[in-house]
């Protein structure tokens, strides 16, 4: 596919750039940063030369008057984070751009992430407001957002040689686990939960293995950037809300992909739980890229009233129910006006697959493909 600008901007000084593989990291990089000097960690000859030499970048830069370095893929290589550190101490003027799919090994390694000397920025899926006319929203839902899947013959076989890869390439070839079969079998099981609340001794029970082999998979999933959990908001509580935070694939199309599908399966209750795993990508990727530094929740009290998603911030304070239906409920807002009776300060807000944007019981009703759209960086969340 042509090159779709993207909404991320860099900032001026060295940076981390972390995202899952297949996001368009290294093709943003290249469009923006076309003159800068490209030290490619997915090449193996490259890899096996700073592994033994990682001094070798140090003479690299210094005979050249190129001042923005991209290192791609820095996990691989962690000693390099050493070369770049000293190199930035001089203070020489260069910038370094270092991107990963995987925090894993440079957290197993304790190695020095550059001490504050570069920020840490996170690059997601496509946004619809990205796509503008090209967002689809059934194809967003069935095969997600990720720009390696987009346009693709045969997205399903995409997405399946997408998941081999990172068992493959990261998972089994980092030895991240002692056994690739039972995570891959996690990985499945994982899918039932995405959108819900984590039980983690069901997880164990389906795989068949300890609890504690399930919380390290759960932490592997994270550190590869391939999953993420919503805790529950508690700030002033007024009623007793649960603990468990709830899970989430980071891609729709990853969710759909792995979720085991058959004539017991509800499609609708399937679908429900892509809508508000995307509405959550889209909140993720809109806090992060602009960089507000809001906290994303979810709210349930121990009765079962629930809101999907609370943003938390400085100046933001939303509450956000997410509804697979194309018609609106009294019971649909139940949720929010409960969280607004104890938070009056709080924005609901009710996003569900109808037309219309209407006003129920003073609680804003938009359809859901809209508020995507106009969900963008820089601009308030919703007037």
């Amino acid at each position: 596919m042509s090159f779709i600008e993207r909404v991320f901007k860099a900032p001026s000084e060295s940076f981390f750039l972390f995202g899952p593989r297949g996001t368009g990291k290294s093709t943003w990089l290249k469009q923006h940063f076309s003159q800068a000097l490209l030290i490619d960690l997915l090449q193996p000859n490259e890899v096996r030369q700073y592994s033994a030499y990682p001094e070798h970048l140090e003479d690299l830069i210094s005979a050249s008057s190129i001042k923005q370095i991209i290192i791609d893929e820095i996990q691989h290589v962690p000693s390099l984070l050493n070369v770049v550190h000293r190199l930035l101490e001089k203070k020489q003027g260069q910038q370094f751009i270092l991107t990963g799919s995987s925090a894993r090994k440079l957290k197993r390694t304790g190695v020095n992430l550059l001490a504050g000397r570069a920020v840490l920025r996170h690059f997601h899926p496509f946004m619809a407001t990205e796509l503008g006319k090209d967002f689809n929203l059934n194809s967003a839902l069935q095969y997600g957002l990720l720009p390696v899947v987009m346009n693709r013959e045969n997205p399903i076989e995409v997405l399946k040689t997408y998941i081999s890869l990172y068992l493959k390439e990261e998972v089994q070839a980092e030895s991240l686990v002692r056994n690739i079969g039972h995570f891959a079998r996690f990985l499945e099981i994982a899918s039932f939960s995405h959108g819900s609340i984590l039980n983690i001794s069901n997880m164990a029970r389906e795989t068949r293995v300890s609890r504690t082999i399930v919380e390290n998979y759960l932490s592997v999933l994270e550190d590869l950037l391939l999953s993420f959990t919503v805790p529950v908001f508690t700030k002033r509580a007024k009623r007793a809300t649960i603990s468990h935070p709830k899970f989430y694939y980071f891609d729709t199309g990853i969710f759909q992909h792995l979720r085991p599908q058959g004539p017991l399966d509800r499609s609708t209750e399937i679908s429900g739980l892509a809508l508000e795993g995307l509405v959550a990508q889209h909140l993720r990727a809109w806090n992060d890229y602009q960089g507000t530094h809001c906290n994303l929740y979810y709210w349930r009290t121990r009765f079962g009233v629930e809101v999907d998603f609370i943003l938390y911030g400085s100046n933001d304070f939303w509450a956000i129910e997410v509804k697979n239906s194309q018609h609106i409920s009294s019971q649909d807002l139940s949720g929010l006006q409960a969280f607004c009776e104890d938070y009056p300060e709080a924005t609901p807000l009710l996003l569900y697959r109808g037309k219309e944007k209407l006003k129920k019981k003073n609680i804003l009703c938009l359809p859901v493909e809209e508020f995507l759209m106009r969900l963008s960086p820089g601009k308030i969340l919703f007037s």
